[in-house]
């Protein structure tokens, strides 16, 4: 009987391979977060988040296939071709959102830099992987590839994870991105040293400690970083920013005049808010008989509130805003809880941080259908699909559920003059949940041409009860309901959850007339 042959152990894992596994994790986690910086970054900065996170996660994708098919073209020296991509990575990635900060107010074509980084951190991306099996041909082919396609996708579930939840609200995008560059440095480093016979690669370890040092400085330097971008952006002396779970704030103040931005757009300007917000309250609550009972959506400035409040048949004052700490900057800071009138520590005030959308969409199935008599809505513009949904006819559904018998709602609708064809929409949408709807303007500096509906279950009256205010009075509330045919009304879509068509007028529109 013939002897058999011996069985061949398998390799088993060592220490340098083991430190290459550990790297794909690493890497994989750093390219993920890259995408998504980029992805958010072009949300902030352009609008539309659906647009801006669909080609920027495209693009820098098919870069990736890019990388990985050029991968097929090194023939020798991988490892020190490995290294050099991490540093390369490391410093385009890790620079990426401060950059890009910078380079927006100052560069005409931003969306050429924008994508041209895309494509060039994808691409080199794309080489890590194909480079690091080849790195480990010397073990078993299919528990190589096995254990570093898993560390990889294990790695994209890490970055998915951390950067919602912890590196947007508590590090923001700039000081996010310098320290994923020093992960991927470090890497580089690590590998260098762990890895046997790597003595001639002297250069490549002084190249990552300088980048760890570039990155370090930069980690160190993101807030002063954010604040230049934010002043070359702004044109104003920045006194306030902060990354919130849900947005950018970004106080301005240039003499008397204290400005709010939200993710790089005006909300208002302290010289001329308030004929915004007394033409965005008093129409309405003058048309009801007694608002003992009123909801603002919205407004977490509280300066709504403080128009709500001088009404003195109000007794109770809801507001739902999404952002704690938006609600929390304008109760407790001394310069804003003036210009707000104190009305979010006002005793008939409960402030709720919640989503509206989902909150109205409730409130109606916890016994609040028919509460209030008046409802303010204060969203911020639909400049995404996030926003967007707060002007849906499901929204205005739910939200007509919640109006009182004779209650009376108001709606920030953009500018009429702007975008006509997204400030319609608006009243066909409204129409299509059920409500009645009158549309009226405003001139405000600030903003220029700005537009509003009431809506109500029944006739809307005609007349207000209008309190005397720095800008609003009986006679120039009678006026803001007329329309010159420049701004006089189209025939526009409902916009719904499953089209959004809103969002993209509202784009369209802005877009054109910025240039």
């Amino acid at each position: 009987m013939a002897e058999a042959d011996p069985v061949r152990p398998k390799p088993r894992a060592s220490a340098p391979a083991a430190a290459l596994l550990a790297s794909a994790f690493v890497v994989s986690t750093c390219g993920l977060i890259y995408e998504l910086l980029a992805s958010t970054l072009a949300s902030y900065l352009l609008g539309d988040s659906v647009t801006q996170f669909s080609t920027v996660i495209g693009s820098y994708l098919f870069a990736m296939g890019v990388g990985s098919w050029c991968s097929r073209y090194v023939r020798k020296d991988e490892l020190r071709l490995f290294v050099r991509v991490e540093l390369l990575i490391a410093l385009l990635g890790g620079c990426s959102a401060a950059a890009l900060f910078l380079l927006f107010p100052v560069v005409d074509h931003f969306r050429v830099a924008l994508y041209g980084l895309v494509l060039a951190i994808g691409f080199l991306v794309g080489l890590e992987i194909p480079l690091l099996i080849r790195i480990l041909r010397g073990f078993d082919f299919r528990e190589t590839v096995s254990n570093v396609l898993t560390f990889d996708y294990v790695g994209a579930l890490v970055a998915s994870l951390l950067f919602p939840l912890l590196l947007m609200p508590h590090l923001g995008m700039i000081r996010t991105g310098f320290l994923f560059g020093i992960f991927n440095a470090a890497v580089a480093l690590a590998v260098l040293f762990a890895l046997p016979r790597t003595a001639r690669y002297r250069s490549e370890k002084v190249a990552s400690l300088l980048v760890l040092l570039v990155l370090g400085a930069g980690f160190v330097a993101s807030d002063r970083l954010q604040r230049w971008a934010e002043v070359a952006s702004y044109g104003e002396p920045v006194i306030y920013a902060t990354s919130t779970k849900f947005q950018r704030i970004v106080l301005t103040r240039r003499d008397d005049d204290v400005r709010l931005y939200l993710n790089g757009n005006l909300q208002f300007s302290s010289r001329d808010e308030y004929r915004y917000h007394e033409a965005l309250v008093h129409p309405a609550l003058g048309r009801v008989a007694n608002p003992r009972n009123v909801l603002i959506m919205g407004g977490g400035d509280g300066l709504a509130a403080r128009e709500v409040l001088k009404n003195k048949a109000v007794q109770r004052l809801t507001l739902v805003d999404l952002d704690g700490e938006m609600t929390s900057l304008f109760s407790r800071t001394a310069m804003l809880s003036k210009l707000n009138g104190g009305s979010l520590t006002d005793l008939r005030m409960t402030v709720i941080n919640a989503d509206g959308f989902r909150w109205a969409r409730e409130a109606a199935q916890n016994g609040l259908e028919g509460k209030y008599d008046a409802i303010i809505v204060d969203f911020p513009d639909p400049v995404d699909y996030s926003v967007g949904k707060l002007y849906t006819e499901t929204f205005y559904r739910a939200a007509r559920k919640l109006l009182a018998p004779g209650g009376m709602m108001a709606i920030q609708s953009t500018s009429p003059l702007v975008a006509p064809r997204a400030y319609w929409t608006v009243a066909t949408t409204l129409e299509a949940a059920g409500l009645q709807t009158r549309g009226y303007h405003v001139y405000v500096p600030s903003f220029g041409e700005w537009g509003f509906f009431l809506a109500a279950n029944g006739p809307i009256p005609q007349q207000a009860n209008i309190p005397p205010g720095r800008f609003l009075t009986a006679t120039i509330d009678q006026r803001l309901f007329d329309f010159p045919p420049d701004m006089a009304r189209r025939p526009t879509s409902v916009n719904r959850l499953d089209n959004q068509v809103l969002v993209r007028e509202f784009a369209d529109a802005w877009d054109k007339y910025e240039g």
